[in-house]
This record gives C-alpha cells, structure tokens and sequence, in this order.
C-alpha cells in the first residue's frame, strides 16, 4: 500500500463524512408529518417498475379505484400511473431513477410500486443503485413498515425497519483501498435513530401495543449498533405502560421459529439491514415474500410495495398474467389506511384473507393450471361487494 491510495481513500471517506452531515442538518430543519386531511386532493402515484410489476400493480390499481370511485369522482383521489423506472431505461441513462420519474413521483402525495430490478453480478446490467434505496434516500422514507399477522397462530408482529441509514444507506460508497482491501461503512445518526424508534413507540401507543424490541448487533458493532440501542432505551422510557427489551439479531432469527416465545414480539424496531433480514423471514409464516405488502413512510411522502423481486423469468415464459398480485394489493390495503380510509382498507384487509384461505374457489399458482391475476382481482372485488 502507497500514500496515494491511502490519501484517496481517506478523500473519498471526507466526501461521505460531508454528505451525511449535510444529511443531519435536513433532518434537523424537517417539520410534522403531513396531514391528509387537509389535503384537497391525494395523488396517489403508480409505478410499475420492472419484469410483473406492472401486471400486478395494475391490478392493484384497479382494486384500490373500486374502493375509492365515490372519492376519484369528488375529485377528493387521483391516480396518477408513472412508467420509466424500468432496469433498461435505468441501465441507459445509469441512474437509480431517472431524473423525469423521480420528478413524477415527487408530485404524488403517496406511491404504489411494483418491485424493481437491481443487478447483481453476473447480470446483464450495469452496476446500477438499487431504485429502492434511492427512492428512499430521495423521498426520505425513513420507516419501512411490515405487518405480519397470522392470528390462528397467536402472531401480530409489526416491524419498523429504518430505511435510509445502516449498511446500505452508503452501499455504494465503500472504498476497495487496494486489491486486497474494500471497506464499507455503516451510518448512524441521533436524528436518523431518534425519528424510526419513535415511529414504533406511537405506533405502539396507539394500536394499543404493549411490548416494543430492538434488534442490534451492539455487543459487537458498538458504534452504531449502540447508538440506536441507546437512543432506543432513552425513547422508551417517555412510554409508560410499553415494556422495550432487546435482543440480538443472531438469536432473534432463532426466537421467530420458537412457537412459545414468537407469540410475545408485537412492535419490532431494527437498523437498516437486520430488519431486511428478519422481515423476509417474518413473511414466511404468512405464506412467503410473495403475500407480503410493506410501507415506507417519510413525514412528506410515502411508498408502498410488494417485498419480492421482479420475476423476469416469469415474463420471459410469458407468465406474467398469472403472476400474484397479492403482495401489492396488501400494500394498497396499507396505503388506505395511511391516508385515512380505514373502512376501506379493513374490507380489503378482510377479502384478502378469505380469498387466499386455504378453501377459496380461486388459486393463483404462477401457471395456467390457476387463475390470472386480473382474474383474482375480480375475486376480491366480488368478495367485498359481497362483505
């Protein structure tokens, strides 16, 4: 190793270090959430993305207009379709998210997407960011939120995942020193700590929760793996009545399996990449990353998505039309109720679960030998027509 590549290394460290500061002192100048109902109108934007998701959004899509044709013909609801966030037109033009689709985005009040594609090596693509990870960079969602709820068996876990800091909020940044040495870097802020830990103790408070964990590493990253176990005690003593106890994330992969001690967990709050982890896992008990709907919530925007990939193999066997669409449609049912239809959003809640019961008259098997998506969006319409 020479001084020169030590000296860039350390440069290239300098200009992280500038933008995360920069970074604090957004956070810091940020005000409230906003408030719905104070809107005129919601824009609601919907993003296809890649390889099913437009099949499965749209269909999502015309779900959500059919609960809400009395507020689109208000003029209270608008929907608003965005394409371009596509991996070839992404590859062209090398970035996470092409400057017009994030300017579309940006004029919606909230986002229904479908799954992107983000390469990895191998891949015909180049090395492009993740569109998840920038559009919660940009937009600033720092809450992903996932409920898992599967009541037959005792479990309602709802987990807030921070989303923009942690090992990926500068996956992208990491420097490879010389041939033999990379280095990445894990961020950590007071502010980014204090807002996502807080959002899962309201969130608590008011869903009539008792019980709130964190999930670190911090016996071992004790940066910032401690910063947010830290805070995260602090936070929690302003919430009298919720219990908060902590468990590391090796073991809490192990304690999800535990059919005793699973049916404890109800508000689950973790950095960036354990909630990635322990969330994937958490969807398996309701039937995969396929059925699993999540929310990504800022104080000024919010985005909702399916959890699971974008399937171009099934677009490629000209699949597509049988794909399941009800990751997405459980992420618009979430989106109803953050943007104050909670009636709407509890039929969907409830069509969902008597269409994908294990003795529904449709079944979605990705193939011909099940329905079509478009074909079980229509089950669940008639379903709710008939709630």
């Amino acid at each position: 190793m020479n001084n020169q590549q030590i000296e860039a290394a350390k440069e290239k460290f300098g200009q992280l270090l500038e933008k995360q500061l920069a970074r604090v002192e957004e956070m810091k100048a940020q005000g409230d959430f906003v408030d719905y109902k104070s809107l005129d109108k919601i824009v609601i934007g919907v993003c296809g993305g890649d390889g099913i998701g437009p099949a499965i959004t749209g269909q999502a899509q015309r779900v959500l207009e059919y609960l809400l044709k009395d507020e689109v013909n208000k003029g209270k609801v608008e929907f608003k379709v965005i394409d371009g966030l596509t991996i070839e037109r992404r590859a062209a033009e090398m970035k996470a998210i092409p400057d017009d689709v994030l300017e579309e985005l940006k004029q919606c009040d909230v986002i229904l997407k479908g799954p992107t594609t983000t390469p990895r090596k191998g891949d015909p693509w180049p090395n492009v960011e993740s569109a998840n990870v920038a559009m919660r960079k940009a937009l600033d969602l720092f809450a992903n939120v996932r409920p898992v709820r599967i009541p037959e068996e005792g479990i309602d876990w709802t987990f807030y995942r921070e989303n923009t800091e942690g090992g990926y909020a500068a996956g992208k940044e990491g420097v490879n020193v010389t041939e033999d040495l990379g280095i990445d870097f894990t961020i950590a802020t007071s502010q980014g700590c204090d807002r996502i830990i807080r959002a899962a103790f309201e969130f608590a408070k008011n869903n009539g929760k008792t019980r709130v964990t964190a999930v670190t590493k911090a016996n071992i990253i004790k940066t910032t793996d401690g910063k947010f176990l830290d805070t995260f005690y602090r936070i929690a003593e302003e919430y009298e009545g919720i219990t908060a106890d902590d468990w590391y994330i090796d073991i809490m992969t192990a304690k999800l399996v535990d059919e005793k001690r699973r049916r404890d967990f109800q508000v689950v709050v973790l950095p960036n990449l354990y909630g990635d982890i322990i969330t994937d896992e958490a969807a398996e008990f309701q039937g995969g990353v396929g059925t699993a709907g999540s929310a990504n919530i800022g104080k000024k925007y919010a985005m909702f998505e399916a959890i699971h990939g974008s399937a171009p193999r099934m677009v490629k066997e000209g699949r597509d039309i049988y794909a399941d669409p009800c990751s997405v449609i459980r992420a618009g049912a979430m989106l109803l109720g953050h943007i104050g239809y909670n009636a709407e959003a509890d039929k969907l809640y409830k069509a969902l679960d008597i269409c994908t019961a294990a003795d529904s008259k449709l079944k979605i098997t990705g193939r011909d030998t099940g329905c079509t998506s478009a074909e079980f969006a229509d089950y669940i319409m008639e379903t709710i027509e008939n709630l």
